[in-house]
């Protein structure tokens, strides 16, 4: 896949599925753009002095101001890639207003507001890829974790919906679903899982970067799953 000299945000490319993108796309002659929640996420991404990766501190990408004039200044771009988002695991009964508020925003509106602001700076096609879940496609499965199913099967409909918007325009939006993937903090949190059988984020990074790639000419509205042996 050739990327050369095209230009790939990256939300969430900081952390774990985030940095396995980067690196991939950098791989294939991409410059990345990275926004930042703040400096010591800076400071902890391994890839910040590379040549190709731009890395902007933006804040909160569900601030509609922040991700409008993050994009404003990235364009013209080829793709843009949304990884960012949060997770909460509890009953519902549990839940107060704030948490169930900041799944949304974390995973819903930061997606929203993203494809948005790549939608604008686009100006000859491209592509997005979204980041889905599992309990977006199997919503049985997200029992005790009711707001993050729910705010992720939301951006895959959107993922969906706004495909069919956009497909006049050659700019194919998809998403992936993954499941439980192999990280060190899922590792860390879930210590007796057989880890063998989660995908690794390398593996999912693969699909990610073919679903923004120009080599994907016909591929758009899927949600893909992506759980590996899981």
């Amino acid at each position: 896949m050739d990327f050369n000299n095209q230009h790939v945000v990256v939300t969430g490319g900081a952390g774990a599925l985030g940095t396995a993108v980067v690196e991939r796309l950098i791989g294939a002659g991409a410059v990345c753009h990275v926004p930042c929640l703040h400096e010591a996420e800076a400071q902890r991404f391994r890839l910040r002095d590379h040549k190709s990766v731009k890395l902007s501190i933006v804040g909160n990408l569900a601030d509609e101001t922040a991700v409008e004039g993050f994009y404003g200044q990235v364009g013209p771009l080829w793709a843009s890639i949304h990884i960012a988002g949060g997770f909460a695991f509890g009953a519902l009964r549990e839940a107060d207003v704030s948490t169930l508020r900041q799944q949304i925003d974390m995973n819903l509106m930061s997606c929203l507001l993203c494809c948005r602001g790549a939608i604008r700076a686009m100006s000859a096609g491209g592509r997005i890829v979204n980041v889905a879940a599992r309990a977006a496609l199997e919503w049985r499965s997200g029992a005790n974790m009711v707001a993050y199913t729910a705010s992720k099967s939301a951006v895959a409909a959107m993922t969906v919906a706004l495909s069919e918007e956009l497909a006049k325009d050659g700019i194919w939006v998809n998403a992936v679903a993954p499941s439980i993937m192999d990280t060190a903090a899922n590792r860390s949190s879930m210590p007796k899982a057989d880890f063998a059988l989660w995908p690794k984020v390398e593996e999912v990074a693969a699909t990610i970067v073919f679903l923004a790639s120009p080599d994907n000419r016909v591929t758009r509205g899927a949600v893909v799953p992506v759980y590996g042996k899981s």
